[in-house]
């Protein structure tokens, strides 16, 4: 069994915690997070992430719904050859709407399951819950953590960082992987 553990440190406010992250990733580590009760504007860039993919699944998910409601309704109008209301067989402009609400369909059945799968959605476990402190961060508490998995990561060094950017309640959150 191999351990794996958490550094986390408490901020008082937003501003300390994004000067935190800035600096954090100026040092060089990559495997942490950081966790508020809301988005903090400007966190991504202070944190090096790269743009998220999510809107191209968005995009395969619309062009999805696109082409499969234009391909089933000229499949339907060529095999059930019908003539309602004088239309041709393979009437586009009729075929708009129906085409249109099943690419909003798949578009938001992407967006809602790829941005939980990309959120790794549902966690129902991680170690960090094991702090006490950590309840806070739903509410009123600033957090910042980095974990084992970094590959510069020393548990004495990450401590004095931490504490050298005004954290308090550095704490180390250990879990047997």
């Amino acid at each position: 069994m191999s351990k794996f553990e958490i550094v986390l440190a408490e901020f008082k406010n937003p501003h300390d915690l994004l000067h935190a992250a800035q600096e954090v990733s100026k040092t060089g580590y990559k495997s942490f997070d950081t966790y508020s009760p809301f988005p903090i504007h400007g966190m991504d860039d202070a944190m090096n992430l790269k743009p998220s993919i999510l809107g191209w699944i968005v995009l395969v998910g619309g062009s999805v719904g696109l082409i499969g409601g234009f391909a089933m309704q000229t499949f339907m109008s060529l095999d059930y050859k019908l003539i309602i209301s004088g239309k041709p067989f393979a009437s586009y402009p009729a075929f708009i709407p129906v085409t249109f609400e099943l690419m909003v369909l798949i578009s938001a059945f992407a967006a809602v399951f790829g941005m939980f799968a990309l959120n790794k959605l549902p966690q129902h476990y991680h170690p960090i819950f094991k702090s006490k402190n950590f309840k806070k961060a739903t509410s009123d508490g600033f957090f910042l953590g980095i974990d084992s998995n970094d590959d510069i990561y020393d548990q004495k060094k990450v401590k004095d960082i931490l504490k050298n950017l005004n954290g308090f309640n550095v704490e180390v959150v250990e879990d047997d992987v």
